[in-house]
Formats: C-alpha cells, sequence, structure tokens
C-alpha cells in the first residue's frame, strides 16, 4: 500500500506555492507579534546598533526603534516574491523557483531572528549580539551560495554582469563557482566565530573574495569562450 504523502512532501506546485507563501507570511507576522507582546517592557531608549566589540553603541526612541526591523522584514518580503514576477526570462526562474523561495524564506528568518536579539538585549538579557548574528549571517549567505548553485539567466536574482547576461553558458558557469565560493565565504564566517577579534576580516573578506571572484571568473569565461 502506497504511503500517503504529507502535506511538505506534496508534488502539487500550487500546494506547495501556498504553503511557501503562508510560512513567509506567518514569519512576518511572528516579527510584528514578538514586538507587540514585549513593547510594553522595552525603555523609551532603545539600543539599535552594536560595534565590533559587542557593545551597544547607538541608540534611538522606542517608537522609532521597536518596529523599525519588522516593517523592512515585511517590504523585503513583498519585494523579493513579487519583483522576480516583472522578469521577461520568468519562465527560467521557475526553474529553480523551489531554492529561490527556501532563499526567501531564509532571509525571513534571519531578520526575525535578528528583531529577537534586539528585544532581549533591550529587556536587559545581554546576549552575545555580534556572535548569535555571525553565526545566523553565516547561514544566510550559505543559503545565497545554495541559490547561485541552481540559478538560471534571469535580470534579478544572482550575478548579473555583461558576461553572465550574454551568455548562458557564461551564466552557468559562473553560479556553478559563485554558489562554492559564497558557500565557502559562509564556512569561513562560521570559523570566525571562535576568534572575535578578527571577526570584522572573517566576515567582510570572505564575501568581498566571493563577490569580486564570479565576476572576474564571468569575465574570463566570457573570453574563453569567445575565443573557442
Amino acid at each position: 500500500m502506497a504511503k500517503k504523502k504529507t502535506i511538505l512532501e506534496t508534488n502539487n506546485p500550487n500546494l506547495k506555492k501556498s504553503l511557501h507563501f503562508f510560512i513567509m507570511l506567518a514569519l512576518v507576522l511572528a516579527s510584528f507579534t514578538m514586538t507587540y507582546l514585549f513593547y510594553p517592557q522595552l525603555p523609551a531608549t532603545m539600543a539599535s546598533h552594536w560595534g565590533l566589540s559587542g557593545e551597544a553603541n547607538g541608540f534611538m526612541p522606542k517608537e522609532q526603534s521597536a518596529y523599525l526591523l519588522p516593517s523592512i522584514t515585511a517590504i523585503l518580503a513583498v519585494a523579493l516574491y513579487f519583483i522576480p514576477r516583472l522578469d521577461p526570462l520568468q519562465k527560467n526562474i521557475k526553474q529553480f523557483e523551489g531554492h529561490y523561495t527556501l532563499f526567501i524564506i531564509n532571509m525571513i528568518s534571519f531578520f526575525v531572528f535578528l528583531q529577537a536579539l534586539v528585544i532581549l538585549w533591550n529587556l536587559g538579557v545581554l546576549v552575545n549580539f555580534n556572535q548569535a548574528m555571525r553565526l545566523a549571517l553565516g547561514v544566510l549567505i550559505f543559503s545565497v551560495g545554495s541559490l547561485m548553485s541552481h540559478a538560471k539567466r534571469n535580470y534579478f536574482i544572482g550575478i548579473r554582469t555583461p558576461w553572465t547576461l550574454n551568455s548562458e553558458k557564461v551564466w552557468d558557469k559562473t553560479h556553478a563557482f559563485g554558489g562554492k565560493a559564497f558557500k565557502g565565504a559562509a564556512v569561513l564566517m562560521a570559523i570566525g566565530v571562535f576568534f572575535p577579534p578578527l571577526a570584522f576580516y572573517f566576515i567582510f573578506i570572505p564575501i568581498m573574495l566571493a563577490a569580486i571572484g564570479s565576476v572576474v571568473y564571468s569575465y574570463v569565461e566570457y573570453v574563453k569562450q569567445k575565443k573557442n
């Protein structure tokens, strides 16, 4: 007797889309709900920025700060979800739509987690803000690498250089390289958690190298293809 599939295992594309949409919506609502519940306990002036040492060095009135991240999260979620639908190469996006949706969910989750850290800190729970954020950012960058590995040529998502947009072959090779590069950057960021004084370098240098390396790689591949 065949095993009945759960809603998470279904092959029905419309059901999957609906499920993914409600996951995104639930995450955004969770950010607002969490803020609403703890709003009365938050101080009148909230810490809103942290330095490399992990100490708060920026502050804002509660009225401006409390719902700032949830609002950014909602705007970002709407933009990421709807803008690719305007792409002339939307049929290509559909080929990796599941991976893109997972990236959006990871992005929203990152901001919800960040809001939770902000609330905890301002309630007096002095979590290691920077360490926690670095780990979460590493997970997000790894998700970027995974998305790159599956992205097909389009105008909104991926490494969009003149050379990748000109050639599908260059696009595919560049994104295979970029996927590995960003995943490698994420691993280095995670290692950087164990070296707090050098954490800044473990974050920005790997990301910059992955980004610049992918652009250079796309040009080199384009030149090679043109010669051949």
